[in-house]
């Protein structure tokens, strides 16, 4: 399946292929122990997961240096794809759940990522300061607002303001509403031509 993702990002380098090629195996090991990604969804690991990851990375191009945020990353996704694709950058992986932090960690340390940092912390508990925060379905997104704004760095290195970048299917309109005037939303089928993708956004909110 690893086509699948140089189709849309054929400047992956030969590492980078084979730490994601390697997924495969570590998710579906791990999830054998621990259920981290449904049964069920397991066969559809790149489509559904990696490549869904990876759609922030059409919305914008981490700079290196920049601090990333994961939030709520359950078994490492957006954060790992992440890190794997932007080797520069620093991304913290957060969840309440020690189990699930335990095999973003182990996933982690097995392809040899240096730049990706799981820790199990809940947000309310997360003191850093960072340039984006990313997430996956977490909660909606004014809640997410009032526990991430105290993180947000002031410092600006990107070509988008510092804020944040999380992925949500379906109709977003009620939790994007507080933050019409500023806020963006992208389909990413406009990126990405599986049908799966047909309801998926990402939301773009500077803070």
């Amino acid at each position: 399946m690893i086509e699948l993702l140089t189709r849309y990002f054929p400047e992956l380098t030969e590492k980078q292929q084979q730490q994601l090629e390697a997924l495969d195996t570590l998710y579906r090991d791990w999830n054998t122990k621990i259920n981290v990604i449904s049964r069920k969804d397991i066969d559809n690991l790149y489509e559904h997961h990696v490549l869904h990851s990876l759609a922030i990375a059409k919305a914008l191009c981490f700079r290196p240096g920049t601090h990333v945020l994961d939030f709520g990353t359950g078994g490492g996704f957006p954060g790992i794809p992440l890190a794997i694709l932007f080797p520069d950058v620093e991304f913290k992986l957060i969840d309440g759940t020690g189990k699930k932090i335990r095999v973003a960690q182990e996933v982690s340390n097995a392809i040899g990522l240096t730049n990706c940092h799981p820790e199990q912390l809940r947000g309310e508990d997360e003191k850093g300061k960072f340039d984006f925060v990313v997430s996956r379905a977490v909660m909606p997104l004014p809640d997410l607002v009032k526990i991430v704004r105290k993180n947000i760095a002031k410092p600006q290195r990107n070509a988008l303001p510092n804020g944040i970048l999380c992925l949500k299917g379906g109709d977003v309109q009620a939790e994007t509403y507080p933050f019409r005037k500023v806020v963006q939303t992208t389909d990413i089928n406009t990126f990405f031509s599986e049908p799966w993708f047909k309801e998926k956004h990402i939301i773009y909110l500077p803070l």
